[in-house]
């Protein structure tokens, strides 16, 4: 079975390990362990006898509860997607017909995949990865030469560093691109005080167009559900582009439920910061290991090992999946990055890593 570029592949894990895939603990996907929330599966138990229709095309329903996490965004202004890689594949319908596309990396390889499918002109923009860098409060964007015929696609929390960039610090690039395109999918992990979401000047800058997800936060990854944040007339566009009823019915009603499931969300938030601060000191503890400071639900980590191996090796002696970084070319095979999962379930990431690099024959 050929090796996975996404994380998240349990079958490809299973077969690995020789187990059922329900046996294996998963820290390659960036997934919130304390949902879904009740209220997710109970509106999808009470849907279940709606099935037999289609869903409202223009999802009007969804819109208005969308718009609740954002007050000062109108409904029309905010398309729901199949999940934000669908909506992807329509801003890279968008920046592809531009002279070029800077993309700031390293970067999740679907942007690539979404450019390259409409022969986008793919411009790669090294982040600086230096520790320096890497241990400020706020990393520092690249410098770009730019030109109103390109555009950017750049993600914030950036993955797979898990580092943040300062929403000022991104303006400046909306007054020189034709179109910026930030991927904002573990932006709901960092607490109103600290997000620093470019949603409140969508309605200043036409040319902006923001990617969010509600499966990573909300532990949905399995109903696909996105949305898209940008102009009416863009987003009206998109519309026409692709496949109709492309958010089903099931998928609806349950981002429905929890846009407004404040108890969660402050649950996520309360959880993450402790237990993302003993998963890192625990990192690193280990010898020829060292995690880099991250704001999102994951860590990336500098290894003297070929994560590769240690990959395979934490699949067949623990069960335990992490995310190699082979996917990413200035990464290789000396990063890997987990998710932050429970207290519990962390521990268990660490004593099979605790294992295997202090056994005789190294790794």
């Amino acid at each position: 079975m050929k090796r996975p570029t996404h994380g998240g592949n349990l079958a490809w894990a299973a077969a690995v390990a020789g187990c059922s895939p329900s046996l294996i603990l998963d820290f390659s996907a960036s997934i919130n362990p304390l949902g879904p929330p009740k209220r997710a599966i109970a509106a999808i138990a009470e849907a279940l006898g709606t099935l037999s229709a289609y869903p409202d095309p223009n999802y009007h329903a969804l819109r208005d509860s969308l718009s609740q996490l954002h007050p000062s965004i109108p409904p029309e202004w905010i398309l729901p997607g199949n999940g934000s890689a669908e909506l992807l594949t329509w801003a890279g319908r968008e920046l592809s017909v531009l002279e070029k596309t800077y993309v700031v990396t390293p970067a999740f390889s679907d942007y690539r995949r979404a450019l390259q499918a409409f022969n986008g002109n793919i411009i790669g923009c090294p982040l600086d990865l230096s520790v320096e860098n890497l241990n400020c409060p706020f990393i520092t964007p690249p410098r770009l030469e730019a030109d109103q015929g390109s555009g950017l696609l750049l993600n914030n929390p950036h993955n797979p560093t898990g580092q943040l960039f300062d929403r000022e610090a991104i303006v400046p690039y909306l007054e020189q691109f034709a179109l910026v395109v930030v991927d904002e999918a573990f932006m709901d992990f960092l607490p109103p005080g600290r997000e620093q979401s470019l949603i409140p000047l969508i309605q200043d800058y036409p040319n902006l167009v923001i990617l969010r997800s509600l499966t990573k936060f909300y532990s949905l990854p399995g109903l696909r559900l996105g949305y898209a944040v940008a102009h009416p007339e863009r987003l009206q566009r998109w519309q026409q582009w692709r496949d109709p009823w492309s958010v089903n019915t099931l998928a609806a009603v349950a981002a429905r439920a929890v846009v407004d499931d404040t108890a969660f969300q402050q649950q996520t938030w309360d959880w993450l910061a402790p237990t993302r601060s003993q998963l890192f000191q625990g990192l690193a503890a280990l010898p020829g290991l060292q995690p880099l400071p991250g704001s999102a639900n994951f860590l990336l980590v500098q290894t003297e090992y070929p994560s590769s191996q240690l990959q395979r090796q934490l699949l067949t002696h623990d069960q335990v999946l992490i995310r190699d970084c082979l996917s990413f070319p200035e990464l290789g095979d000396r990063y890997f990055r987990v998710a932050v999962r429970t207290m519990a379930e962390n521990q268990r990431l660490l004593a099979g890593l605790a294992v295997i690099l202090s056994s005789s024959n190294g790794v």
